[in-house]
């Protein structure tokens, strides 16, 4: 779905720079590879090196966040809960956003949040409809209302109207207008309970938060230092349904919870992710969620790191929020699926022209804080986009050009890169070995060797990494250069009766 030029646009210059430089290097690479062979086997070799590093730190971030993950797990957080002065005053607000999900997916999610050990009488669930999905809806909305709202504090229904002025339709819009009516009922029917008591939490209706979520929740933000000025991100596990997706999606969902731990040992340089919960104070203050782009989950954090001119930050929560892999009617349409959930996450590349241009304004923002968020960013899009390229592509194409050279470093070019990824695929067997450790159980219906294409699918990592990838990261740079931009994507979702 693309979007009028009204809704981006404003930032041109700032849109073009992505795509410019991710092109310019494969355009070079190329070129060069013809003419000064010699310079890009030079850069590919420090390319290979440098990842060799990168995939060793990611490692040991990885296996920290890994130990912190597993000694969280083993805690009584309500206990150390109930342990803290006032924290019967704090109470949670749960956003469960839906568009044509099933009957079944919905009740899934009020189901598992009353299995919480948080007590239900300090939740407010708000089941956040589309008027575009009317009918569908409003049957479930009744459905659930019906048999839940008994066990929590309160329910919201709302329905978000269509083709409203200044939006674009998405998750974004729904939640922007599903706070707003949320502000109405609490200011005029809760009025006990003070704005800077509440945490809100941004779930997928498909989230199945651990049963002790929102009780550490609630202890990190009774005992951080200036806890509504932080957001608080969880483990993302995409395990619900993990055992029968595709190889493919498998790999994808386990790499992108995995470069998430690795981000959660390194909280100075976090943005929020997928599902996340922050404080209502600040949602009050930045005027809920942005109604006019995509990538909202991302996008909230820099809101407020902008509104408290730099003064907000990102608190790791290391307990597991889990959520569906991509689905669909078949393996075509499974890997479709997962390219365009890839380019979504990767149209997070919007968010650069924004920062540059609110950093270029803000003198209040300190310079450190704005050229690491700048070069985080820009980095990270960068590699995403160009990495497996350059290793599994590009980089081999001067060796092919160069080959009949007597020059020493052309003949051991070869030898060189196939150690250096030797090295690094190291790093691949840890990650299968961990992936192992996080899995749910396996259903009965799934044969006991499916355990072994959880090892063997790792093998598919280089074109998994490389189609599924770099290709969306440079379809969403590219579209943000030529001004062809991304509408949102909604993940089908799929629960058995």
């Amino acid at each position: 779905m693309s979007l009028s030029s009204k809704t981006y646009g404003r930032y041109r210059t700032w849109e073009v720079i992505p795509g410019l430089l991710i092109w310019t290097t494969f355009f070079l690479a190329f070129f060069l590879s013809f003419f000064a062979p010699t310079v890009v086997i030079v850069f590919v070799i420090v390319f290979d090196l440098l990842w060799l590093f990168r995939v060793t730190y990611f490692m040991i971030f990885l296996l920290g966040s890994w130990r912190t993950y597993r000694k969280t797990l083993r805690e009584d957080w309500m206990k150390r809960v109930r342990q803290c002065s006032g924290w019967q005053r704090i109470h949670h607000v749960i956003f469960l956003p839906t568009y044509k999900e099933d009957r079944e997916v919905v009740r899934s999610a009020f189901a598992f949040l009353s299995k919480t050990n948080y007590p239900k009488d300090r939740m407010i669930i708000v089941l956040a409809g589309e008027e575009r999905d009317h009918e569908q809806f409003q049957k479930n909305a009744v459905e659930v209302q019906k048999e839940f709202e008994s066990i929590f504090k309160r329910i919201i229904i709302t329905e978000h109207p269509k083709d409203l002025s200044g939006e674009i339709p998405g998750k974004g819009s729904n939640l922007h207008y599903a706070a707003g009516v949320v502000k109405e009922v609490l200011e005029r029917e809760e009025s006990n309970i003070a704005p800077e008591d509440m945490i809100v939490s941004s779930f997928d209706v498909d989230t199945v938060a651990h049963p002790q979520y929102f009780a550490l929740l609630t202890h990190l933000f009774l005992t951080v230092p200036d806890p509504l000025h932080a957001s608080y991100q969880p483990v993302a596990l995409f395990a619900n349904n993990i055992w029968t997706a595709k190889s493919p999606v498998r790999i994808a969902a386990f790499g992108t919870t995995f470069w998430l731990m690795t981000e959660l040992a390194r909280p100075d340089r976090m943005w929020t992710f997928s599902s996340h919960s922050m404080p209502w104070k600040m949602l009050l203050d930045v005027g809920f969620w942005q109604k006019d782009i995509v990538s909202e989950d991302s996008r909230i954090f820099l809101q407020a790191f902008l509104y408290y001119h730099g003064n907000y930050r990102v608190v790791p929560v290391f307990l597991p929020v889990s959520m569906d892999t991509v689905t669909g009617d078949g393996y075509m349409e499974n890997l479709v699926a997962l390219y365009k959930q890839q380019r979504r996450w990767a149209w997070g590349v919007e968010h650069f022209p924004v920062m540059v241009e609110a950093f270029r304004r803000d003198p209040l923002i300190p310079l450190q804080k704005k050229i690491r968020y700048l070069l985080n960013h820009l980095e990270g899009m960068y590699t995403w986009a160009t990495a497996p390229i350059l290793i599994f592509l590009l980089g081999r194409l001067p060796l092919y050009v160069a080959g009949a050279s007597s020059a020493a470093l052309i003949q051991a070019a070869p030898f060189t890169l196939q150690w250096i990824m030797r090295c690094a695929m190291l790093g691949v067997f840890v990650s299968a070995l961990l992936a192992l450790t996080i899995l749910p159980p396996r259903p009965k219906t799934v044969k006991w060797s499916t355990w072994f294409v959880m090892l063997l699918q790792w093998l598919l990592l280089p074109i998994t990494f490389t189609v599924f990838g770099a290709m969306p990261a440079i379809d969403a740079q590219t579209r943000l250069m030529i001004g062809k931009y991304l509408g949102f994507n909604v993940t089908k979702k799929v629960r058995s009766v």
